[in-house]
């Protein structure tokens, strides 16, 4: 899934989008030129969003998550990140939290929706 980083965020692409036709809106407003969205060096990801980027932003420790809507971004995960995600998963059933994010979306979207791959994942930890 494309994404936009702004302001310390990551963002899926409707919210990234929306954020971008804001400032842009915003900026015509106040009499301001638009903003080039091909050139990088024209502002930074904290006064516009940067992106698209695809991959969910790139390989994470952790599952990424619109900071707008709160969508699942789709990022691949590093090592660390797998470990993260069996542990929240063996931790949401050890608690009988069915409706946890952690059962209902990454486990199946990582493969982890086994115990055999559950055990693969924990390995790492050790």
């Amino acid at each position: 899934m494309d994404t936009y980083i702004y302001s310390a965020d990551m963002y899926c692409s409707s919210c990234g989008e929306k954020i971008r036709q804001d400032i842009d809106a915003e900026r015509k407003e106040k009499g301001l030129p638009p903003i080039d969205r091909d050139d990088d060096t024209q502002t930074d990801s904290d006064d516009y969003p940067k992106g698209p980027y695809s991959d969910g932003g790139g390989e994470s420790d952790s599952p990424q998550h619109c900071g707008s809507c709160d969508e699942f971004l789709e990022n691949p995960l590093t090592g660390d990140g797998v470990a993260y995600v069996a542990e929240s998963i063996i931790d949401a059933i050890g608690k009988c939290r069915w409706d946890s994010i952690a059962i209902t979306v990454w486990a199946e979207y990582y493969e982890l929706d086994t115990i055999q791959a559950l055990k693969e994942a924990m390995e790492y930890v050790r």
